[in-house]
C-alpha cells in the first residue's frame, strides 16, 4: 500500500495531539507506547518510525503543551486593564478543572516535568517566564506575578483532586476571591459567562 508524501507527518501530528490529551487526562508515564499508538489506530511497533523514544515524544508533548498553557495564562499580550482578571477567571473555572485534557498541563504533568530531562525543564521555564513577565507588567509586582501563577496552578490541581463538585467549586471560588482581594484586580474574578463557577 502506498502512502501520500505527507502520511508520516500526518501520523506524527495525530500521535502528538492524542498523546497530549491522554497525558493530561491520565498522566504520561503511566501510558505505554502500545496504548498511545492504539489510540490512533496503529500498533506499537510503528511508534519508532515517528519518535526515537517515548522520552522524545514526552519532550514534544511538553513543548506544545507549555505553549498552550502560556497562552491560557498570559494570553495575547493585551494591554486591556482587565486582562489578568479575564485570564485567571477562565483558568480558575469548573470547566477547566473538569476537563484536564483541554487545559493547562502544569497541574496534571507538573510532577513528571520536575523529573524530566533538563531540556524539558528549560522549555517549561521559558514559558513560565513569559507568563511571569506578562503578569508582572500588569500587576506591577514581580513577586506577585510568581505567586499568582503558583496559586492558580496549585488551586487547579487541588480542585481536580477532590471528588465532590461542591468542594471543587468552593476551592476555585475561594481562590478567585482571595486573588481579587489580595491584588485589587479591577474586574472581580467571577465565573466566565456561560460556564459554571
Amino acid at each position: 500500500m502506498r502512502y501520500s508524501s505527507t502520511h508520516k507527518e500526518e501520523v506524527r501530528e495525530k500521535l502528538l495531539a492524542t498523546s497530549q490529551a491522554i497525558a493530561k487526562a491520565g498522566g504520561f508515564s503511566t501510558t505505554g507506547v502500545d496504548a498511545l499508538m492504539g489510540a490512533i489506530g496503529l500498533t506499537g511497533g510503528a511508534f519508532y518510525s515517528h519518535f526515537p523514544s517515548k522520552q522524545a515524544l514526552f519532550e514534544a508533548v511538553i513543548e506544545r503543551e507549555m505553549a498552550n498553557s502560556s497562552d491560557m495564562l498570559a494570553g495575547d499580550g493585551s494591554s486591556a486593564p482587565d486582562h489578568v482578571a479575564k485570564r485567571l477567571r477562565g483558568y480558575l473555572s469548573t470547566f477547566h478543572a473538569t476537563h484536564p485534557e483541554q487545559g493547562c498541563a502544569l497541574p496534571t504533568l507538573g510532577a513528571e516535568i520536575s523529573r524530566a530531562q533538563p531540556e524539558v525543564r528549560k522549555a517549561v521555564e521559558a514559558c513560565l517566564k513569559k507568563v511571569h513577565d506578562n503578569w508582572a507588567e500588569r500587576v506591577e509586582d514581580s513577586d506577585a506575578a510568581w505567586a499568582l501563577i503558583a496559586q492558580c496552578v496549585g488551586a487547579l490541581m487541588l480542585a481536580r483532586s477532590v471528588d465532590s463538585d461542591k468542594t471543587r467549586k468552593e476551592i476555585l471560588a475561594a481562590n478567585r476571591r482571595f486573588i481579587d482581594e489580595a491584588h485589587s484586580l479591577e474586574h472581580p474574578l467571577q465565573p466566565p459567562s456561560g460556564r459554571q463557577a
